[in-house]
């Protein structure tokens, strides 16, 4: 039996250090038992049965209890304002790529996907049209956006598109001084070189620009919860907060009547994201 103990130290220790890669956070002991038990990669007990160490696998009978719903550590309103404050001092990329994402509710590789051609300046309007994410196997990638009423376009006030204008005049710059060394991508958010930035740099970033100033930590994907709290607390209805967020249907956003449709234009929260971060 040696062999399946084996097996099976190995298969948890591979989805323990899986998740802290990920999420670089301890695994839920729950959701653990149910990857280890699900994941055929990890199926060491239908290699136990293969073996005829055991003679039927147990675990294809068990169906794992639901466990409850943590809920979503965010920001409140007046940290985000302090947020705001501290990052005053921060440099403009990681400035522009936080007010961004607080502004916008766009997920990371959304973020990290964003070109400056998807920029309609005139009309302060900015759309998500792919995402840019990573594996071992492939490193950074660009790839299709979640779904596709993940495409979308969303208006801005004119201080981050300021931002942005001041954003953008330091990266030309930039790719002026490294001429034929610059790898020009397009990217709002690039390395030193233009190539498209690491999808784990803003997090490491924020954790440790948290810690240097002695302030709560939430991760990424909490601004974009936070977003969407805040629309829902000044009254945007629900179709237009799950419009903006790229949501495939508004169940995911939240629980609301049937017959809601989303516009086919873009989603202006200019005057509600005025009243909400000034």
């Amino acid at each position: 039996m040696q062999p399946l103990f084996s097996a099976i130290f190995i298969a948890i220790s591979n989805v323990v250090c899986q998740v802290e890669r990920r999420t670089h956070e301890q695994p839920d002991p729950l959701r653990l038992a149910e990857r280890v038990l699900r994941e055929e990669r990890y199926a060491f007990l239908w290699y136990a049965v293969k073996m005829e160490m055991l003679t039927d696998n147990p675990c294809k009978r068990v169906t794992v209890p639901k466990g409850e719903k943590k809920e979503k550590d965010i920001y409140t309103l007046e940290e985000v304002a302090q947020l705001f404050q501290l990052l005053e001092t921060a440099p403009l990329k990681y400035r522009t790529f936080f007010t961004l994402a607080i502004y916008s509710g766009f997920r990371r590789g959304e973020m990290l996907g964003l070109e400056w051609k998807d920029i309609d300046w005139e009309h302060n309007v900015i759309s998500v049209r792919r995402t840019s994410n990573y594996t071992a196997s492939k490193g950074i990638y660009t790839d299709t956006t979640k779904t596709k009423k993940s495409q979308r376009s969303l208006k801005f006030p004119q201080s981050v598109m300021d931002l942005l204008r001041e954003y953008k005049a330091e990266q030309d710059e930039e790719r002026i001084k490294l001429g034929t060394k610059w790898q020009d991508y397009d990217r709002l958010f690039v390395k030193w070189d233009g190539r498209p930035m690491n999808n784990n740099t803003p997090y490491f970033w924020l954790k440790e620009f948290c810690e240097e100033n002695n302030f709560r930590f939430c991760d990424i994907h909490s601004l974009r919860h936070f977003y969407a709290s805040a629309l829902i607390n000044e009254g945007v209805d629900a179709a237009t907060v799950s419009g903006a967020l790229g949501h495939s249907t508004i169940t995911t956003t939240v629980n609301t009547p049937k017959g809601h449709t989303q516009p086919p234009q873009p989603y202006s929260i200019d005057n509600k994201g005025s009243a909400i971060f000034i």
